[in-house]
Protein backbone atom coordinates (compact mmCIF):
# COMPACT_ATOMS: atom_id res chain seq x y z
CA UNK A 1 0.00 0.00 0.00
CA UNK A 2 1.11 3.32 -0.50
CA UNK A 3 1.35 6.01 1.42
CA UNK A 4 2.29 8.79 -0.78
CA UNK A 5 -0.70 10.70 -2.44
CA UNK A 6 -2.44 11.28 1.27
CA UNK A 7 1.29 12.61 2.71
CA UNK A 8 0.83 16.39 2.47
CA UNK A 9 -2.95 16.34 3.39
CA UNK A 10 -1.89 14.23 6.66
CA UNK A 11 1.50 15.07 8.38
CA UNK A 12 3.73 18.13 8.05
CA UNK A 13 5.60 18.77 5.14
CA UNK A 14 8.51 16.93 4.27
CA UNK A 15 12.06 18.78 4.71
CA UNK A 16 12.90 21.24 1.57
CA UNK A 17 8.75 21.64 0.90
CA UNK A 18 7.58 25.56 0.82
CA UNK A 19 4.55 25.33 2.60
CA UNK A 20 1.64 27.21 0.41
CA UNK A 21 0.70 31.06 2.07
CA UNK A 22 -2.51 31.03 4.03
CA UNK A 23 -4.57 34.44 4.35
CA UNK A 24 -3.05 35.68 7.97
CA UNK A 25 0.56 35.71 6.27
CA UNK A 26 -0.60 37.39 2.81
CA UNK A 27 -2.32 40.31 5.28
CA UNK A 28 1.20 40.20 7.13
CA UNK A 29 3.71 40.36 3.78
CA UNK A 30 0.90 43.08 2.46
CA UNK A 31 1.04 45.47 5.66
CA UNK A 32 5.30 45.26 5.57
CA UNK A 33 5.06 46.10 2.61
CA UNK A 34 3.11 49.04 3.03
CA UNK A 35 4.96 50.12 6.10
CA UNK A 36 8.14 49.58 4.20
CA UNK A 37 6.86 51.86 1.38
CA UNK A 38 5.36 54.65 4.16
CA UNK A 39 8.63 54.49 5.76
CA UNK A 40 10.63 55.15 2.31
CA UNK A 41 8.35 57.62 1.46
CA UNK A 42 8.86 59.59 4.71
CA UNK A 43 12.80 59.26 4.61
CA UNK A 44 13.23 60.06 0.78
CA UNK A 45 10.38 63.26 1.85
CA UNK A 46 12.95 64.07 4.41
CA UNK A 47 16.22 63.83 2.10
CA UNK A 48 14.80 65.66 -0.50
CA UNK A 49 13.60 68.61 1.40
CA UNK A 50 16.78 68.86 3.17
CA UNK A 51 18.47 68.20 -0.33
CA UNK A 52 16.29 71.51 -1.62
CA UNK A 53 17.00 73.43 1.81
CA UNK A 54 20.53 73.24 1.86
CA UNK A 55 20.78 74.46 -2.03
CA UNK A 56 18.61 77.39 -0.54
CA UNK A 57 20.58 78.19 2.21
CA UNK A 58 23.89 77.49 -0.03
CA UNK A 59 22.31 79.75 -2.86
CA UNK A 60 21.35 83.03 -0.81
CA UNK A 61 24.80 82.43 1.77
CA UNK A 62 22.65 81.55 4.71
CA UNK A 63 23.98 81.66 8.26
CA UNK A 64 21.97 79.94 11.45
CA UNK A 65 20.34 82.67 13.93
CA UNK A 66 23.14 82.27 17.20
CA UNK A 67 21.21 84.35 19.35
CA UNK A 68 18.49 82.07 21.74
CA UNK A 69 16.17 82.06 24.77
CA UNK A 70 17.94 80.06 27.48
CA UNK A 71 15.67 77.13 29.07
CA UNK A 72 15.89 74.94 32.39
CA UNK A 73 13.51 72.95 32.56
CA UNK A 74 12.85 69.80 29.61
CA UNK A 75 11.06 71.06 26.15
CA UNK A 76 11.85 75.03 27.81
CA UNK A 77 8.04 74.49 29.10
CA UNK A 78 9.98 77.06 31.96
CA UNK A 79 9.73 79.67 28.81
CA UNK A 80 5.73 78.67 28.18
CA UNK A 81 5.32 79.21 31.88
CA UNK A 82 7.03 82.17 31.79
CA UNK A 83 4.82 83.72 28.78
CA UNK A 84 1.93 82.75 30.60
CA UNK A 85 2.43 84.51 33.92
CA UNK A 86 3.46 87.94 31.45
CA UNK A 87 -0.13 87.06 29.62
CA UNK A 88 -1.48 87.29 32.72
CA UNK A 89 -0.05 90.81 33.98
CA UNK A 90 -0.25 93.94 34.15
CA UNK A 91 2.87 95.14 32.05
CA UNK A 92 2.19 92.33 29.12
CA UNK A 93 4.21 94.26 26.42
CA UNK A 94 6.81 95.48 28.69
CA UNK A 95 7.42 92.22 30.49
CA UNK A 96 8.25 90.38 27.04
CA UNK A 97 10.92 93.54 26.42
CA UNK A 98 14.39 91.39 27.93
CA UNK A 99 13.36 88.53 25.35
CA UNK A 100 13.35 90.74 22.22
CA UNK A 101 16.08 92.88 23.43
CA UNK A 102 18.54 89.44 23.00
CA UNK A 103 18.62 90.45 19.52
CA UNK A 104 16.95 91.95 16.43
CA UNK A 105 16.41 88.31 15.83
CA UNK A 106 16.61 85.18 17.77
CA UNK A 107 15.49 81.90 17.87
CA UNK A 108 13.52 79.85 20.75
CA UNK A 109 13.45 76.09 21.53
CA UNK A 110 10.43 74.55 22.74
CA UNK A 111 8.62 71.57 22.74
CA UNK A 112 11.79 70.33 20.85
CA UNK A 113 11.13 72.32 17.92
CA UNK A 114 12.61 75.63 16.62
CA UNK A 115 10.80 78.62 16.16
CA UNK A 116 12.01 82.49 15.47
CA UNK A 117 11.07 86.09 16.46
CA UNK A 118 12.14 89.27 15.18
CA UNK A 119 11.87 92.93 15.75
CA UNK A 120 14.19 93.96 12.73
CA UNK A 121 12.43 95.83 10.02
CA UNK A 122 13.84 94.23 7.03
CA UNK A 123 12.35 90.51 7.96
CA UNK A 124 9.28 91.93 8.74
CA UNK A 125 9.18 93.78 5.32
CA UNK A 126 10.11 90.04 4.26
CA UNK A 127 7.44 88.62 5.92
CA UNK A 128 4.45 89.91 5.65
CA UNK A 129 5.27 91.58 2.17
CA UNK A 130 8.25 90.46 -0.09
CA UNK A 131 8.28 86.58 0.51
CA UNK A 132 4.48 86.93 1.46
CA UNK A 133 3.62 83.94 -0.58
CA UNK A 134 6.06 81.97 1.80
CA UNK A 135 4.32 82.51 4.63
CA UNK A 136 0.90 80.92 6.21
CA UNK A 137 -1.31 81.64 9.39
CA UNK A 138 -0.22 77.87 10.55
CA UNK A 139 -1.93 76.89 13.77
CA UNK A 140 -3.36 80.27 14.35
CA UNK A 141 -6.04 79.27 11.65
CA UNK A 142 -7.56 76.71 14.30
CA UNK A 143 -7.63 78.59 17.40
CA UNK A 144 -9.89 81.15 15.71
CA UNK A 145 -12.23 79.03 13.65
CA UNK A 146 -14.37 78.47 16.83
CA UNK A 147 -14.88 81.79 17.55
CA UNK A 148 -15.16 83.53 13.27
CA UNK A 149 -14.96 80.64 11.28
CA UNK A 150 -14.36 80.93 7.91
CA UNK A 151 -13.16 84.57 6.67
CA UNK A 152 -9.61 86.75 6.02
CA UNK A 153 -8.28 87.10 9.11
CA UNK A 154 -8.71 82.55 9.56
CA UNK A 155 -7.77 82.32 5.98
CA UNK A 156 -4.78 81.42 3.24
CA UNK A 157 -3.97 81.41 -0.33
CA UNK A 158 -6.96 81.79 -2.95
CA UNK A 159 -9.56 81.65 -0.36
CA UNK A 160 -8.12 83.88 1.60
CA UNK A 161 -7.73 86.30 -1.92
CA UNK A 162 -11.70 86.10 -2.50
CA UNK A 163 -12.93 87.01 0.73
CA UNK A 164 -10.53 89.78 1.16
CA UNK A 165 -11.85 91.37 -2.69
CA UNK A 166 -15.09 90.38 -1.45
CA UNK A 167 -14.89 92.81 1.69
CA UNK A 168 -12.59 95.64 -0.12
CA UNK A 169 -15.66 96.25 -2.48
CA UNK A 170 -17.53 97.52 0.51
CA UNK A 171 -14.87 99.16 2.00
CA UNK A 172 -14.71 101.33 -1.55
CA UNK A 173 -18.41 101.82 -1.25
CA UNK A 174 -17.98 103.15 2.29
CA UNK A 175 -14.90 105.42 1.22
CA UNK A 176 -17.56 107.05 -1.15
CA UNK A 177 -19.98 107.70 2.01
CA UNK A 178 -20.27 110.78 3.48
CA UNK A 179 -19.81 111.25 7.20
CA UNK A 180 -23.09 111.91 8.65
CA UNK A 181 -23.58 108.65 9.48
CA UNK A 182 -21.22 109.17 12.06
CA UNK A 183 -22.77 112.15 13.69
CA UNK A 184 -26.05 110.72 15.62
CA UNK A 185 -23.73 107.94 16.88
CA UNK A 186 -20.69 110.73 17.93
CA UNK A 187 -23.85 112.53 19.65
CA UNK A 188 -25.16 109.46 21.41
CA UNK A 189 -21.12 108.95 23.01
CA UNK A 190 -21.26 113.10 23.92
CA UNK A 191 -24.83 112.77 25.45
CA UNK A 192 -23.88 109.30 27.02
CA UNK A 193 -20.37 111.21 28.69
CA UNK A 194 -22.70 113.77 29.70
CA UNK A 195 -25.09 112.09 31.24
CA UNK A 196 -22.92 109.14 33.22
CA UNK A 197 -21.33 111.84 35.21
CA UNK A 198 -21.67 111.46 38.87
CA UNK A 199 -22.67 114.31 41.27
CA UNK A 200 -18.91 114.79 41.50
CA UNK A 201 -18.42 114.88 37.96
CA UNK A 202 -16.62 112.05 37.04
CA UNK A 203 -17.26 109.31 34.48
CA UNK A 204 -15.73 106.65 32.79
CA UNK A 205 -14.60 106.83 29.35
CA UNK A 206 -13.76 103.63 28.44
CA UNK A 207 -17.22 101.82 28.44
CA UNK A 208 -18.23 104.87 25.89
CA UNK A 209 -15.95 103.91 23.26
CA UNK A 210 -15.90 100.77 23.12
CA UNK A 211 -20.22 101.38 22.51
CA UNK A 212 -18.90 104.07 20.27
CA UNK A 213 -17.04 101.88 17.74
CA UNK A 214 -19.19 99.01 18.50
CA UNK A 215 -21.95 101.19 17.10
CA UNK A 216 -20.14 102.62 13.77
CA UNK A 217 -18.99 99.06 12.89
CA UNK A 218 -22.52 97.59 13.49
CA UNK A 219 -24.08 100.17 11.97
CA UNK A 220 -21.59 99.57 8.84
CA UNK A 221 -22.47 95.83 9.16
CA UNK A 222 -25.14 95.10 10.11
CA UNK A 223 -27.72 98.62 9.28
CA UNK A 224 -28.26 99.61 12.84
CA UNK A 225 -26.18 100.52 15.59
CA UNK A 226 -25.54 98.26 18.71
CA UNK A 227 -27.00 100.56 20.74
CA UNK A 228 -30.60 99.40 19.31
CA UNK A 229 -30.18 96.38 21.70
CA UNK A 230 -31.19 96.45 25.17
CA UNK A 231 -28.22 96.93 27.57
CA UNK A 232 -28.41 93.26 28.93
CA UNK A 233 -28.12 92.28 25.32
CA UNK A 234 -25.53 94.28 25.08
CA UNK A 235 -23.74 93.45 28.05
CA UNK A 236 -24.20 89.59 27.42
CA UNK A 237 -22.49 90.16 24.04
CA UNK A 238 -19.17 92.15 25.54
CA UNK A 239 -19.15 89.60 28.31
CA UNK A 240 -19.30 86.67 25.39
CA UNK A 241 -16.63 88.68 23.24
CA UNK A 242 -14.01 89.16 26.30
CA UNK A 243 -14.26 85.31 26.72
CA UNK A 244 -14.05 84.15 23.79
CA UNK A 245 -11.41 85.89 22.17
CA UNK A 246 -9.52 85.76 25.31
CA UNK A 247 -9.52 81.97 24.81
CA UNK A 248 -8.93 82.43 21.48
CA UNK A 249 -5.96 84.50 21.31
CA UNK A 250 -4.55 84.67 25.20
CA UNK A 251 -4.66 80.53 25.15
CA UNK A 252 -5.33 78.87 22.22
CA UNK A 253 -2.88 80.30 20.12
CA UNK A 254 -0.13 80.33 21.95
CA UNK A 255 -0.77 76.49 22.11
CA UNK A 256 -0.13 76.79 18.59
CA UNK A 257 -0.91 72.27 17.63
CA UNK A 258 -2.02 72.09 20.65
CA UNK A 259 -4.76 75.00 20.95
CA UNK A 260 -7.74 72.28 20.19
CA UNK A 261 -6.87 71.37 24.08
CA UNK A 262 -8.41 74.57 25.33
CA UNK A 263 -12.02 74.12 24.75
CA UNK A 264 -13.90 74.48 27.63
CA UNK A 265 -17.82 74.35 27.94
CA UNK A 266 -17.77 77.88 28.89
CA UNK A 267 -15.38 78.86 25.92
CA UNK A 268 -17.60 77.14 23.59
CA UNK A 269 -21.03 78.91 25.30
CA UNK A 270 -19.36 82.13 24.57
CA UNK A 271 -18.51 81.80 20.68
CA UNK A 272 -22.14 80.19 20.48
CA UNK A 273 -23.55 82.97 21.91
CA UNK A 274 -21.27 85.54 19.39
CA UNK A 275 -22.14 83.21 16.63
CA UNK A 276 -26.07 83.60 17.27
CA UNK A 277 -25.75 87.19 17.82
CA UNK A 278 -24.45 87.73 13.97
CA UNK A 279 -26.66 85.52 13.11
CA UNK A 280 -29.64 87.23 14.68
CA UNK A 281 -28.80 90.46 12.58
CA UNK A 282 -27.88 88.44 9.29
CA UNK A 283 -31.11 86.97 9.42
CA UNK A 284 -32.87 90.61 9.95
CA UNK A 285 -31.24 91.33 6.89
CA UNK A 286 -32.43 88.59 4.76
CA UNK A 287 -35.74 88.60 6.34
CA UNK A 288 -36.14 92.31 4.97
CA UNK A 289 -35.01 91.39 1.78
CA UNK A 290 -37.72 88.49 1.22
CA UNK A 291 -40.71 90.93 2.34
CA UNK A 292 -39.49 94.23 0.20
CA UNK A 293 -36.84 93.30 -2.14
CA UNK A 294 -33.36 92.96 -2.76
CA UNK A 295 -33.24 96.78 -3.82
CA UNK A 296 -34.47 97.80 -0.75
CA UNK A 297 -32.46 95.49 1.30
CA UNK A 298 -29.31 96.75 -0.37
CA UNK A 299 -30.33 100.67 0.69
CA UNK A 300 -30.92 99.25 4.53
CA UNK A 301 -28.08 96.01 4.63
CA UNK A 302 -25.69 96.57 1.74
CA UNK A 303 -23.03 95.36 3.23
CA UNK A 304 -24.71 92.27 3.88
CA UNK A 305 -26.83 91.42 0.87
CA UNK A 306 -23.63 92.28 -1.16
CA UNK A 307 -21.69 89.74 0.69
CA UNK A 308 -24.75 87.60 0.05
CA UNK A 309 -25.17 88.11 -4.03
CA UNK A 310 -21.70 86.36 -4.07
CA UNK A 311 -21.29 83.71 -1.73
CA UNK A 312 -24.95 82.26 -1.52
CA UNK A 313 -23.87 81.02 1.83
CA UNK A 314 -25.61 82.15 5.10
CA UNK A 315 -23.05 80.89 7.21
CA UNK A 316 -20.36 81.94 5.05
CA UNK A 317 -21.62 85.46 5.09
CA UNK A 318 -22.11 85.86 8.85
CA UNK A 319 -18.35 84.51 9.38
CA UNK A 320 -17.20 87.17 6.86
CA UNK A 321 -19.38 89.75 9.00
CA UNK A 322 -17.27 88.24 12.25
CA UNK A 323 -14.15 88.86 10.96
CA UNK A 324 -14.93 92.21 10.32
CA UNK A 325 -16.51 93.17 13.53
CA UNK A 326 -13.82 91.92 15.49
CA UNK A 327 -11.29 94.45 13.59
CA UNK A 328 -13.34 97.28 14.64
CA UNK A 329 -14.67 96.79 17.63
CA UNK A 330 -11.71 96.43 19.83
CA UNK A 331 -8.64 98.25 18.13
CA UNK A 332 -10.15 102.15 17.53
CA UNK A 333 -11.19 101.60 21.19
CA UNK A 334 -8.05 101.29 22.23
CA UNK A 335 -6.65 104.09 19.55
CA UNK A 336 -9.20 106.61 21.63
CA UNK A 337 -8.52 105.25 24.93
CA UNK A 338 -4.86 105.77 24.75
CA UNK A 339 -4.60 108.85 22.71
CA UNK A 340 -7.03 110.42 25.73
CA UNK A 341 -4.20 109.20 28.16
CA UNK A 342 -1.88 110.86 26.66
CA UNK A 343 -3.35 114.09 25.11
CA UNK A 344 -3.85 115.32 29.05
CA UNK A 345 -0.43 113.80 30.31
CA UNK A 346 0.97 116.25 27.49
CA UNK A 347 -0.29 119.65 28.09
CA UNK A 348 1.32 121.35 25.14
CA UNK A 349 0.03 118.71 22.67
CA UNK A 350 -3.39 118.89 24.10
CA UNK A 351 -3.14 122.70 23.58
CA UNK A 352 -1.87 122.62 19.97
CA UNK A 353 -4.38 120.16 18.60
CA UNK A 354 -7.02 121.99 20.32
CA UNK A 355 -6.37 125.17 18.54
CA UNK A 356 -6.25 123.01 14.99
CA UNK A 357 -9.89 121.76 15.54
CA UNK A 358 -11.18 125.14 16.37
CA UNK A 359 -11.26 125.25 12.67
CA UNK A 360 -13.92 123.01 12.82
CA UNK A 361 -17.75 124.29 12.93
CA UNK A 362 -19.15 122.84 16.01
CA UNK A 363 -22.26 121.92 14.22
CA UNK A 364 -23.73 120.30 11.67
CA UNK A 365 -21.63 117.22 9.75
CA UNK A 366 -17.80 116.81 9.89
CA UNK A 367 -16.17 116.15 6.34
CA UNK A 368 -13.70 114.32 4.99
CA UNK A 369 -12.02 117.45 3.86
CA UNK A 370 -12.01 119.26 7.09
CA UNK A 371 -10.44 116.29 8.57
CA UNK A 372 -8.04 116.07 6.01
CA UNK A 373 -7.31 120.07 6.93
CA UNK A 374 -6.12 118.81 10.81
CA UNK A 375 -2.44 117.23 10.20
CA UNK A 376 -1.68 117.68 13.75
CA UNK A 377 -4.67 115.24 14.71
CA UNK A 378 -3.21 112.66 12.35
CA UNK A 379 0.17 113.28 13.72
CA UNK A 380 -1.48 112.35 17.25
CA UNK A 381 -3.00 109.41 15.87
CA UNK A 382 0.54 108.11 14.25
CA UNK A 383 1.88 108.64 17.78
CA UNK A 384 -0.53 106.52 19.68
CA UNK A 385 -0.64 103.76 16.66
CA UNK A 386 2.81 103.57 17.28
CA UNK A 387 3.37 103.49 20.86
CA UNK A 388 -0.49 101.04 20.50
CA UNK A 389 0.35 99.25 17.38
CA UNK A 390 -2.52 96.82 16.69
CA UNK A 391 -2.06 93.75 17.02
CA UNK A 392 1.24 94.84 19.02
CA UNK A 393 2.44 90.99 17.92
CA UNK A 394 2.08 88.50 15.18
CA UNK A 395 2.98 85.28 14.04
CA UNK A 396 3.51 83.65 10.36
CA UNK A 397 4.88 79.84 9.53
CA UNK A 398 6.35 79.22 6.35
CA UNK A 399 4.58 77.03 4.23
CA UNK A 400 7.99 75.93 2.09
CA UNK A 401 11.41 77.17 2.99
CA UNK A 402 12.18 80.48 2.25
CA UNK A 403 15.04 83.06 3.71
CA UNK A 404 15.07 86.10 5.73
CA UNK A 405 17.09 88.99 4.71
CA UNK A 406 19.27 88.78 8.17
CA UNK A 407 20.05 87.50 10.98
CA UNK A 408 22.09 84.81 10.81
CA UNK A 409 25.82 84.36 11.79
CA UNK A 410 28.18 85.78 14.24
CA UNK A 411 27.10 89.44 13.34
CA UNK A 412 23.23 88.77 12.82
CA UNK A 413 24.09 90.10 9.49
CA UNK A 414 23.94 86.83 6.76
CA UNK A 415 20.62 85.70 5.48
CA UNK A 416 18.39 83.18 7.49
CA UNK A 417 16.86 79.53 6.10
CA UNK A 418 13.73 79.09 7.55
CA UNK A 419 12.30 75.65 6.76
CA UNK A 420 9.41 74.46 5.95
CA UNK A 421 6.45 74.58 9.14
CA UNK A 422 9.16 77.13 11.02
CA UNK A 423 6.71 79.94 12.81
CA UNK A 424 8.43 83.15 12.97
CA UNK A 425 7.03 85.79 15.30
CA UNK A 426 7.74 89.78 15.22
CA UNK A 427 6.92 92.27 17.72
CA UNK A 428 5.12 95.37 16.35
CA UNK A 429 5.25 96.99 20.00
CA UNK A 430 9.03 96.47 20.30
CA UNK A 431 9.47 97.79 16.46
CA UNK A 432 8.19 100.75 17.35
CA UNK A 433 10.51 102.09 20.12
CA UNK A 434 13.42 101.21 18.55
CA UNK A 435 15.91 103.91 18.38
CA UNK A 436 17.32 103.07 15.66
CA UNK A 437 14.45 104.07 13.78
CA UNK A 438 12.77 106.74 16.31
CA UNK A 439 15.60 108.21 18.15
CA UNK A 440 16.64 108.66 21.76
CA UNK A 441 13.08 109.75 22.69
CA UNK A 442 11.10 107.13 21.26
CA UNK A 443 9.83 105.88 24.48
CA UNK A 444 7.74 109.48 24.73
CA UNK A 445 4.66 110.53 23.33
CA UNK A 446 5.61 113.13 20.86
CA UNK A 447 3.31 113.57 17.86
CA UNK A 448 5.63 116.29 16.56
CA UNK A 449 8.05 113.80 15.53
CA UNK A 450 5.88 112.98 12.65
CA UNK A 451 5.08 117.34 11.63
CA UNK A 452 8.47 116.97 8.57
CA UNK A 453 7.19 113.86 7.24
CA UNK A 454 10.57 112.58 7.23
CA UNK A 455 10.36 109.87 9.98
CA UNK A 456 7.42 107.89 7.56
CA UNK A 457 10.28 107.88 4.91
CA UNK A 458 12.65 106.40 7.22
CA UNK A 459 10.63 103.92 8.96
CA UNK A 460 9.34 102.76 5.77
CA UNK A 461 5.62 101.66 6.35
CA UNK A 462 5.10 98.33 6.10
CA UNK A 463 8.51 98.03 7.43
CA UNK A 464 9.73 99.55 10.30
CA UNK A 465 5.96 101.53 10.85
CA UNK A 466 3.08 98.64 11.28
CA UNK A 467 0.04 101.31 11.84
CA UNK A 468 -2.44 98.80 10.19
CA UNK A 469 -0.02 96.25 9.56
CA UNK A 470 1.25 96.04 5.84
CA UNK A 471 2.01 94.41 2.62
CA UNK A 472 -1.18 92.09 0.94
CA UNK A 473 -2.79 92.14 4.09
CA UNK A 474 -3.04 95.78 4.40
CA UNK A 475 -5.92 96.53 6.73
CA UNK A 476 -8.35 97.78 4.71
CA UNK A 477 -10.75 99.06 6.93
CA UNK A 478 -7.68 101.74 7.72
CA UNK A 479 -9.51 105.09 6.20
CA UNK A 480 -12.81 103.96 8.52
CA UNK A 481 -10.66 103.42 11.24
CA UNK A 482 -9.05 106.56 11.36
CA UNK A 483 -12.33 108.51 10.23
CA UNK A 484 -13.80 107.31 13.26
CA UNK A 485 -11.52 108.05 15.90
CA UNK A 486 -10.95 111.31 14.10
CA UNK A 487 -14.54 112.32 14.46
CA UNK A 488 -15.15 111.24 17.93
CA UNK A 489 -11.86 113.17 19.34
CA UNK A 490 -12.80 116.33 17.82
CA UNK A 491 -16.22 116.39 19.13
CA UNK A 492 -15.10 115.52 22.34
CA UNK A 493 -12.76 117.99 22.61
CA UNK A 494 -15.55 120.27 21.15
CA UNK A 495 -17.84 119.70 23.75
CA UNK A 496 -15.19 119.63 26.60
CA UNK A 497 -13.00 121.88 25.96
CA UNK A 498 -10.94 122.39 30.07
CA UNK A 499 -9.84 118.58 30.00
CA UNK A 500 -6.91 117.96 32.12
CA UNK A 501 -5.17 115.18 34.80
CA UNK A 502 -6.71 114.72 37.71
CA UNK A 503 -4.44 116.16 40.68
CA UNK A 504 -3.08 113.44 42.25
CA UNK A 505 -2.98 110.84 39.58
CA UNK A 506 0.94 110.24 38.13
CA UNK A 507 1.84 110.91 34.98
CA UNK A 508 3.87 107.94 34.02
CA UNK A 509 6.44 107.37 31.49
CA UNK A 510 5.44 105.18 28.57
CA UNK A 511 6.07 101.78 29.67
CA UNK A 512 4.84 102.14 32.82
CA UNK A 513 1.30 102.02 32.04
CA UNK A 514 -0.79 99.04 32.70
CA UNK A 515 -1.31 97.31 29.58
CA UNK A 516 -2.63 93.50 28.70
CA UNK A 517 -3.39 91.31 26.56
CA UNK A 518 -7.11 91.43 25.37
CA UNK A 519 -9.10 90.99 22.32
CA UNK A 520 -9.03 88.94 18.97
CA UNK A 521 -6.01 90.88 18.05
CA UNK A 522 -3.46 90.67 20.84
CA UNK A 523 -4.58 94.13 21.59
CA UNK A 524 -4.76 95.89 24.70
CA UNK A 525 -7.03 95.72 27.68
CA UNK A 526 -7.95 99.08 28.74
CA UNK A 527 -8.22 100.48 31.97
CA UNK A 528 -10.59 102.52 33.31
CA UNK A 529 -11.05 106.74 32.10
CA UNK A 530 -12.03 108.75 34.92
CA UNK A 531 -13.47 112.23 33.52
CA UNK A 532 -14.81 115.27 35.70
CA UNK A 533 -17.27 116.81 33.42
CA UNK A 534 -19.34 119.49 35.11
CA UNK A 535 -22.88 119.12 33.99
CA UNK A 536 -24.80 122.11 32.59
CA UNK A 537 -26.29 123.37 35.63
CA UNK A 538 -23.55 123.28 38.00
CA UNK A 539 -21.48 124.89 35.85
CA UNK A 540 -20.08 128.80 37.45
CA UNK A 541 -19.78 131.55 35.48
CA UNK A 542 -16.48 131.46 32.97
CA UNK A 543 -15.79 127.78 33.14
CA UNK A 544 -15.94 125.46 30.28
CA UNK A 545 -17.07 122.01 30.61
CA UNK A 546 -13.76 121.22 32.98
CA UNK A 547 -12.92 117.70 32.62
CA UNK A 548 -10.50 115.78 34.48
CA UNK A 549 -8.88 112.51 33.39
CA UNK A 550 -6.63 110.11 35.02
CA UNK A 551 -6.19 106.06 34.21
CA UNK A 552 -6.92 103.44 37.08
CA UNK A 553 -7.04 99.48 36.57
CA UNK A 554 -10.52 98.55 35.12
CA UNK A 555 -12.15 95.62 37.43
CA UNK A 556 -13.19 93.93 34.90
CA UNK A 557 -10.63 91.34 34.02
CA UNK A 558 -10.50 88.90 31.48
CA UNK A 559 -12.50 85.35 32.26
CA UNK A 560 -10.71 82.56 32.58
Amino acid sequence: MSFTQNSSAAGPASVGETPEPGPHNAVRIIAITLLLALFSYIYLGRANKKKLEEAIAKQHHCEPVLPYLPYKWPLALDLLKRQFEILLSDHAFEGLTPYFAVAATCCIHLFGATGYFTTDPDNIEAIISTNFEDYGLGSRRSAFLPLIGEGIFSQDGQAWKRSRELVRRQFVRVQKQTLQVLTPLVGELLSSIQGAASPEGLVDLKPFMFEYTLNTTTNLLFGEPHSSMSKEERDAVRDNFDYASFGCVGIRARLADLGWLYSPSKFRKSCKAVRDWATFFAAKAFKYKDEFGEEAAMEKYAFIIDLWKEMQDFDLVRDQLLHILLAGRDSTASLLCWTFFHLVRNRDVLERLKQEIASVPTDGDITREQVQKLPFLRCCLNETLRLYPTPPLNIRFANKPTVLPRGGGADGMSPVLLPEGAGIAWSTYHLHRLESIYGTDSRIYRPQRWESGELLKKARPGAGYLDFHGGPRLCLGKDFALTEASYAIIRILQKFPNMRLAPGVPNEPVGAEKTGLYCWSISYRWYTCIVDVVRPSKRRKGVQGIKLLQMTKSPRKPLL
